[in-house]
């Protein structure tokens, strides 16, 4: 869903370039006309006179009932407006009627625009306004209608395609990651195709030659606008052609340890081991360090077991050895290693290494059976497990004597107490 949404986005964003384009040509085309007319020529011979002129103006403005309170007057040809005009296009139109009258020098526009809000003529705009919009959708509603259509059968002919590549490629033994690719590229394709057949019916002016080329322009600001989704995309590519992970396995990256449930172009959902589900984006597991704990069907496991100082450590190599080997979770009895480590502060320990399943729910279990049998083992052949042990030396001999006699009359008189 989130791939579809991605080419949802940039067809969109092709459609609203595609639409801008003609009016910023229209933008440009009105910034080169210029905002005031040449100056006119000015006669000196048979000039309309002033009152003529502001006769003229006071008839035509008197007509068109736009005004209100209006005052005209004309001065050597500079025509001065006073008044309130309905709108602001009426105030310009008045500027230009005056204009348009001969022997007019100048206009001094000083009419006010009527700040009252027309209920009644808004409403009608309004209504005017939705009737067009109505209008052009039942003009457009039977292309509508045919796109629709065509993105429902996109959906039911990806799903089958889907269908049918996973089936055949089961039966051939394929890798689940790499099917998945196959699988998901071809829904990609699928779904662009049925995107731009819908958009050229929905819109008949639109070519797939003019989306592809408007998607050409666009596509360094739909790079910046969308670059960590294209990155999860392109690693979630590379994750899934060939990658030493695939689906059921156990990893580790970051500190997140789980099952990988799926793989997708865009992320990878991990199940942890207390059953909580992780989103991760592709390119988190591309770029740091991934540990497969299922890479073999085998791990080693190692524990650390201590005896006393007074035992003999080869019979306790040997009891240790017996107790792991005699353990149902170890795979392949020769693989047992008991090594004498280290002498440690109060006893000898010994590493045991053994191999069990390599998912973490058999390491566990493996561990909990083979701790038990030894303490089992030791504890049947006599062998101490200590705990740990502090010997206290004192210089002067009389402090310890001292110590012994109170914990010797402690121990005595605590039966009486």
């Amino acid at each position: 869903m989130s791939t579809r949404r991605i080419l949802l986005a940039i067809l969109w964003v092709a459609l609203l370039t595609m639409g801008a384009r003609p009016a910023a040509s229209q933008e440009s085309a009105a910034a080169t006309v210029p905002d005031e007319p040449a100056p006119p020529t000015v006669r000196l011979d048979n000039v309309a006179s002033d009152a003529k002129i502001t006769q003229r103006l006071s008839d035509i403005y008197a007509a068109s009932d736009r005004f209100t309170d209006l005052e005209v007057t004309c001065e050597s040809g500079i025509v001065t407006l006073r008044g309130t005009a309905d709108t602001g296009e009426n105030r310009e139109w008045a500027t230009r009627v005056a204009r348009g009258i001969t022997d007019t020098i100048a206009v001094i526009n000083n009419l006010e625009v009527e700040s009252t809000v027309d209920i009644a003529s808004s409403r009608e705009l309004v209504q005017e306004s939705l009737g067009v919009l109505w209008s052009a959708f039942l003009v457009r509603s039977p292309l509508l209608v045919a796109a629709g259509i065509i993105l429902l059968l996109t959906i039911v002919l990806a799903k089958f395609v889907g269908w049918l590549i996973v089936k055949v490629l089961s039966n051939r033994g394929m890798r689940l990651s790499l099917q998945d690719l196959i699988h998901q590229l071809s829904a990609i394709a699928i779904w662009v195709v049925g995107l731009l057949t819908a958009t050229v019916v929905a819109f008949p002016g639109m070519t797939p030659s003019k989306a592809l080329t408007v998607l050409g322009l666009g596509s360094v600001a739909i790079g910046f606008a969308f670059k960590d989704i294209f990155e999860n995309f392109f690693a979630g590519m590379l994750i899934l052609w060939k990658y030493p992970f695939d689906r059921g396995d156990f990893i580790t990256c970051e500190g997140l340890i789980g099952k990988v449930e799926r793989i997708t172009i865009r992320n990878t959902m991990i199940r942890g081991l207390d059953g909580e589900l992780s989103v991760v984006p592709n390119a988190t597991l591309f770029k740091n360090n991934v540990n497969v704990l299922t890479s073999q069907p085998q791990r080693r496991v190692r524990i650390i077991c201590g005896v006393a100082y007074g035992e003999d450590v080869d019979a306790s190599r040997e009891v240790i050895r017996e107790a792991v080997q005699s353990c149902e979770s170890i795979l392949g009895v020769r693989t047992v290693e008991v090594f004498a480590q280290e002498f440690a502060s109060s006893s000898i320990n010994f590493e045991v290494a053994w191999w069990t399943g390599s998912k973490p729910t058999d390491i566990r279990r493996s561990r909990d059976e083979v701790v038990a049998a030894i303490k089992r083992a030791l504890d049947v052949a006599g062998i101490e497990i200590p705990f740990p042990y502090r010997t206290l030396t004192f210089q002067d001999a009389s402090i310890g004597s001292a110590i012994a006699n109170q914990v010797g009359d402690r121990d005595g008189s605590a039966p009486n107490s």
